[in-house]
């Protein structure tokens, strides 16, 4: 179990803010069987997906039109 101090410490320590596995495991978790499953929130998940997919698309292409320009 992770106390609130732990966590405030986490969150001061270099690679907090660029640790994306909250990211990437969004996409690969398996069901929650206890979670209530309704066509509204399928819809919104899958929006978010999407929406996450062109956000990182576009990151990647940002950064690498500034790598090439700065050349």
């Amino acid at each position: 179990m992770v106390t609130m101090e732990n966590e405030e410490k986490e969150k001061h320590e270099p690679g907090y803010y660029f640790n994306f596995r909250e990211v990437l495991t969004y996409f690969f978790r398996k069901k929650d069987p206890s979670r209530p499953t309704n066509i509204n929130i399928k819809m919104m998940h899958g929006i978010n997906k999407i929406s996450m997919l062109i956000f990182l698309i576009c990151l990647i292409v940002i950064i690498a039109r500034f790598i090439i320009r700065a050349m």
